[in-house]
């Protein structure tokens, strides 16, 4: 047992540690970039008519509000927690659904760039319910060769309150944490920073050739008393600040179940102690872990962070992310990534899109530097799905889909478009890619997860045929796991 949950969390880790960028419009500036972080701006798309549930995405209309704009995302946590739930027999809660985050756990068969930055691919279909198009704009960024990645210093903030001795979480985490630094250069460095009632430093950034002293370190790991998240993400900061390797991959990686209890819990006080070390090049990583977890809190902390988020699953989650990421990929491709699509609404009647609730920016935001996005790592896609209406007899172009990016080593603001045709949306969605069948599916099935009033009718044995069905055309087991999930979480809500 101890192997499994081992490997489990180093997997957390490493896809944590590998994708050395960031979610949501609050990225930070790495190593290569300036000393202070831009503006965060977040919200609903202008335009929006009608009125949702929470989370769910109304139509805009193309003539009013032809510009649809949003930072790039790259989390995965909410389909990693929703996954855990489903497989113990429960529905996960609505608010913890994000639909991107679902999109963006599986993999995606895009070209990769030739250096920095994204390729982009851009298709659809149409959807045989309604006789609307379902269109994907999708963005690669190229992988990373082991051999050739900086060195890291990577300081863990450990939560060590009373909660983490349930479901073994600490023992989880300490398993892990061993197995991480054998996996490390010697030339790699790690601190150990725990917290409960208060901080406490365990080791500074260590070599790890120096294995002995931070196995001592982690051994010490011990749970009991309550949670000050935030004085230990402020201690881990400032550990990370003066051990700081310039020219290294320099990252706060918090690990924690996210149910605070003392002292600040508010995400935004939290990081707004540690926004001067944030801006100047180093990043924070959350790994949540546990079966009773604080989403919510999580999310924020990675949001306003300028991080990322990912959650602890089961052994095959781990050897997905573990077993093909490792700690290879722990550089920055694309910096303050935004996307941006703009309708022609001559040919467009309105358009909808599917996620990305709290990464959506203002038009004029996109060609704003000041006004940052996410930040992506190595081998990372980046899908985003739209419903679209077509005015009757459209032909020709549809969209213009752009992305824009700050090059990590230049700080050189780059831009890359594709255009999309009435002829690309045309085909059957039966006839589609597998891939993109397989996207639809796992959009439709997080919207029907959550209640969106705006989501399709969705019929939760076509999603899962449709999942069984990309999984034979692509061997890819993951997709055949995804239609287990979907027939569960329909004999749940029964």
């Amino acid at each position: 047992m101890r192997i499994v949950r081992s490997v489990t969390v180093v997997a957390a880790l490493a896809g944590l540690a590998l994708v050395a960028g960031c979610s949501g419009p609050g990225g930070n500036r790495s190593s290569a970039g300036a000393d202070s972080a831009p503006r965060k701006v977040t919200g609903a798309t202008p335009g929006a008519t009608g009125t949702a549930r929470p989370g769910a995405a109304p139509p805009v209309d193309a003539r009013t509000t032809p510009k649809s704009t949003f930072a790039l995302d790259v989390d995965t946590a909410s389909y990693s927690y929703a996954r855990r739930q489903l497989t113990a027999g429960s529905l996960p809660d609505p608010s913890t659904v994000r639909p991107e985050e679902f999109v963006n756990a599986f993999r995606q068969d895009y070209a990769q760039p030739a250096g920095s930055g994204f390729s982009m691919t851009t298709d659809g279909a149409k959807l045989p319910e309604s006789g609307t198009r379902i269109m994907r704009v999708g963005l690669q960024t190229r992988g990373e060769d082991a051999a050739s990645r900086r060195d890291v210093a990577l300081t863990f903030a450990i939560d060590t309150s009373g909660s983490m001795d349930y479901d073994g979480k600490l023992g989880l985490v300490k398993d892990a944490l061993h197995t991480l630094i054998r996996q490390l250069r010697p030339s790699d460095r790690v601190a150990i920073v725990a917290y409960a009632d208060e901080p406490r430093v365990l080791r500074e950034l260590t070599a790890v050739s120096d294995r002995n002293a931070l196995d001592e370190a982690i051994d010490e790991l011990s749970a009991s008393g309550s949670t000050d998240l935030g004085s230990g993400v402020e201690t881990a900061y400032r550990v990370a600040r003066d051990g700081y390797r310039k020219g290294a991959t320099n990252r706060v990686i918090l690990l924690s179940d996210g149910l605070a209890n003392q002292g600040d819990t508010d995400s935004k006080t939290i990081l707004d102690k540690v926004s001067d070390q944030a801006g100047r090049g180093i990043t924070l990583l959350c790994v949540g872990v546990g079966g009773d977890y604080g989403d919510a809190l999580m999310e924020q902390l990675a949001d306003h962070g300028h991080g990322m988020a990912v959650y602890v699953g089961d052994q095959a989650e781990a050897r997905r992310t573990f077993t093909t990421q490792l700690t290879a990929n722990l550089t920055v491709r694309a910096r303050a990534a935004k996307a941006q699509v703009e309708f022609d609404p001559k040919r467009v009647r309105s358009y909808r899109l599917i996620g990305f609730d709290d990464r959506r920016l203002a038009a004029d935001d996109f060609r704003n530097d000041a006004v940052d996005g996410g930040w992506v790592g190595p081998g990372h896609s980046v899908t985003a799905l739209y419903e679209v209406t077509l005015r009757p007899k459209a032909s020709g172009r549809v969209a213009t889909a752009r992305v824009r990016w700050q090059d990590p080593e230049s700080d050189e603001a780059k831009e890359a478009a594709r255009t999309v045709s009435v002829s690309d949306l045309d085909g059957a969605l039966a006839d589609a890619a597998p891939r993109l069948r397989a996207d639809r599916a796992v959009a439709a099935f997080a919207e029907w997860l959550r209640g969106d009033r705006y989501a399709p009718d969705v019929r939760p044995e076509s999603l899962a045929s449709t999942a069984d069905a990309a999984a034979d055309a692509t061997e890819d087991a993951q997709l055949r796991e995804l239609a287990t999930l979907i027939r569960t979480a329909a004999k749940l809500k029964d």
